[in-house]
């Protein structure tokens, strides 16, 4: 008996996770959420171009199906950032992943019927509009309540790197979306196949939130600098905050140059290897994948390897996305727009995690949820704009790139010049020593 009440201690004792091994299967766990909905979201757009050329829908209209999500995307961010502060964060990711799978299901149904011809083209693109809106409007929940919460758990000087991290996410999906997309084109289901696909994984991601995610308790912080730092932020709309507008003006231009490439790259090399919708998936794929990689190494090792502060990384990033987008209006085949989408792929990956962690830096600990829903609202506002590039694109093939290059450009000497990106990381080194400072005068005052 002894023995047996021995074991059963012994196992309760090694099931008793330490808060570390808690922060580290919750961060486990939020990547798996960011994951999903990259893999979902990517693996979608890969497929779309052939979507609507089988059916019949105009180019132009096709990445406009995008543009309704993305704007209640950035109308419903900071919603759900407040309504995290106030509900949880948990309550909110489960929302997001639940608005991305009802989204799926329905754009699934709706490719489906355009398929088989069940409607017109015009009449599907509506319900294809409709159903993508799901997504939006409710799948809007889960990044700014993710992003809260990894702010939550770590220091200033950690959370560059965990966003970066985080970051990689996007980088997973733009390399395992298209290739899970084309594994899930199968005869019955044909192009819808991969959506019902990323439903069903993204409903036992739900699960696993539900069951293993625990509910995020932010880090205590100076009750003087929060009052001050809330005072800020409800003074008005979070663009006109002045130390979070450089990062949003960043943001947006940035996503919208990397937004307006990922959309127009399955068109281009439809029209670059003069091959059927279907029968260039496996070069999209390949370029994607390609490209992907390359984000993945920058996110998961270069930024580690050179701890790349914000700075470095805004500064990093525009240069070579401005690189690549030259040489892309430049390709003359298919295997130069590979490179030049690597490159442009590389650049980007730094800007994400760049104007990202830099935000969340330049504010204070309570607003890091209105911080996130500004960020996330930025990243779904530019896809509004992607149509724009393509109508250029049709009319003036290196036209869009021409344009990205100047942006990005401008970019680059915009974190140079501006004194909030020029000195984030000094910023973020000061305060975060001060707040090691007071939790060390707590940790005296306790004991």
């Amino acid at each position: 008996m002894n023995a047996l009440q021995s074991a059963l201690a012994s196992l309760r004792n090694r099931a008793a996770a330490t808060p570390e091994q808690v922060r580290k299967r919750a961060f486990a766990i939020l990547f798996a959420v960011s994951v999903t909905t990259a893999v979902g979201n990517n693996g979608m757009q890969s497929v779309l171009p052939a979507i609507g050329r089988q059916i019949g829908i105009p180019d132009p209209m096709v990445t406009a199906i995008y543009s309704l999500s993305a704007l209640l995307w950035a109308l419903s961010s900071p919603f759900w950032a407040r309504a995290s502060d106030l509900r949880g964060r948990k309550p909110l990711i489960l929302l997001g992943l639940g608005g991305f799978v009802i989204s799926m299901i329905a754009c699934g149904a709706v490719v489906s019927a355009g398929a088989r011809h069940m409607a017109a083209p015009m009449i599907i693109f509506v319900f294809f509009l409709l159903a993508r809106a799901l997504f939006g409007l409710f799948g809007s929940a889960a990044n700014p309540a993710s992003q809260a919460y990894i702010a939550d758990q770590t220091s200033l000087e950690q959370r560059t790197q965990s966003m970066s991290t985080l970051a990689g996410a996007f980088g997973l999906g733009t390399i395992f979306g298209p290739l899970a997309a084309a594994m899930f084109v199968l005869p019955i289901v044909g192009l819808s196949g991969p959506m019902f696909a990323f439903a069903i994984i993204a409903a036992g991601v739900m699960f696993v939130v539900l069951r293993w995610l625990p509910e995020s308790h932010p880090v205590k912080v100076d009750t003087d600098q929060a009052s001050t730092g809330m005072t800020q932020m409800k003074s008005g709309p979070f663009w006109m905050d002045p130390r979070l507008r450089p990062f949003l003006i960043y943001g947006f231009l940035a996503s919208t140059c990397q937004t307006a490439m990922i959309q127009m790259l399955g068109f281009l090399i439809i029209d670059k290897v003069h091959l059927s919708p279907l029968a260039a998936l496996d070069y999209i794929k390949m370029a994607m994948m390609t490209g992907a990689i390359a984000g993945l190494m920058a996110q998961w090792g270069l930024i580690r390897m050179f701890r790349m502060s914000p700075r470095d990384l805004l500064r990093w990033g525009a240069g070579l996305g401005c690189a690549g987008s030259v040489i892309m209006a430049l390709a003359p085949d298919y295997w130069t727009l590979v490179i030049a989408y690597t490159v442009s792929s590389l650049g980007f990956a730094f800007t994400r995690p760049g104007f990202t962690a830099g935000a969340s830096l330049s504010v204070a600990q309570p607003e890091q949820a209105a911080a996130a829903g500004a960020i996330a609202a930025v990243n779904g506002l530019n896809v509004i704009l992607a149509p724009l590039f393509l109508l250029l694109y049709e009319r003036v093939r290196p036209g869009p790139f021409v344009v990205s290059a100047v942006i990005l450009a401008g970019l680059t000497i915009y974190a140079y010049a501006n004194p909030a990106l020029r000195t984030v990381s000094d910023a973020a080194a000061s305060e975060d020593e001060a707040t090691e400072s007071l939790l060390e005068k707590s940790d005296e005052g306790a004991v």
